[in-house]
């Protein structure tokens, strides 16, 4: 048993994950950029015109995986503040701190696509709906937690409260998730199983799936790292790597 959580300390590491992350972020970077060309090639040429929508339904290709990455990237965050409350771990609350910027991009850019979907599908840029207003108030708790954390000149008061308000409004995205059936909404149902999208758009959708996923790894393991040395800037690792990165460069 105490070995299936090896890997679970080993990420409470700082200079376990700084080292590990560094090998890492090529191979996710060109696993991001094979996926990113094959689901642009499937999303622009191989994916068909919808019989209603037009060309302007690829824009789903985009706006799906962000939309469902501001609800995990929040589930996420509020996964990692309940961790660094409970087992006082520092890299939790360092996640956490990484992955609101990149969740709250997401959210930005899922108002964003679905607002110039919205107006060739509904003839509006914006509707008050329900799905649409909660989806608002996630990008909202996510720049509310990054301001109060900046708020905190202590980083241990910061992480305490940041994680009760990411707690707080971690209750928001099943609002968002069910709002569709919950509510009358102009939004449309789900993407993905029964009642999606056709089968046809299936291919492109989930190849840009993935590359939007492992861009958000990307982003947020780069975050982190900045994170890390930040926190970690007195310990002596950071200090010896600093100077090999001076040797390196000098070279």
């Amino acid at each position: 048993m105490a070995s299936n959580w090896r890997w679970f300390h080993q990420l409470g590491s700082p200079k376990w994950f700084f080292e590990k992350s560094a090998k890492w972020l090529p191979w996710l970077w060109a696993l991001f950029f094979i996926l990113l060309g094959l689901g642009l090639y499937h999303s622009l040429w191989v994916s068909p015109q919808d019989y209603q929508q037009g060309h302007s339904v690829r824009i789903m290709y985009i706006h799906v995986p962000v939309a469902a990455l501001s609800m995990v990237g929040y589930v996420a965050m509020a996964i990692a503040c309940t961790i660094g409350l409970v087992w006082k771990m520092k890299m939790a609350f360092a996640a956490a701190r990484a992955i609101a910027p990149v969740g709250a991009a997401m959210t930005f850019l899922a108002l964003f696509t679905g607002a110039v979907w919205g107006k060739p599908t509904w003839g509006t840029w914006w509707e008050w709906d329900a799905r649409l207003t909660s989806e608002l108030l996630l990008f909202f708790l996510y720049l509310g937690f990054i301001a109060l954390h900046s708020s905190f000149s202590e980083r241990n008061k910061a992480d305490k409260a940041a994680s009760v308000l990411a707690l707080v409004g971690v209750i928001n995205v099943p609002i968002i998730y069910f709002s569709v059936k919950w509510w009358n909404t102009l939004h449309q149902g789900y993407s993905l199983g029964t009642g999606g999208v056709a089968d046809e758009f299936k291919p492109a959708l989930f190849i840009m799936i993935a590359a939007i996923y492992v861009l958000f790894a990307n982003l947020v393991i780069m975050r982190l790292r900045a994170e890390v040395l930040l926190r970690e800037q007195k310990a002596r690792w950071v200090a010896d790597w600093a100077k090999g990165s001076e040797k390196g460069v000098k070279r």
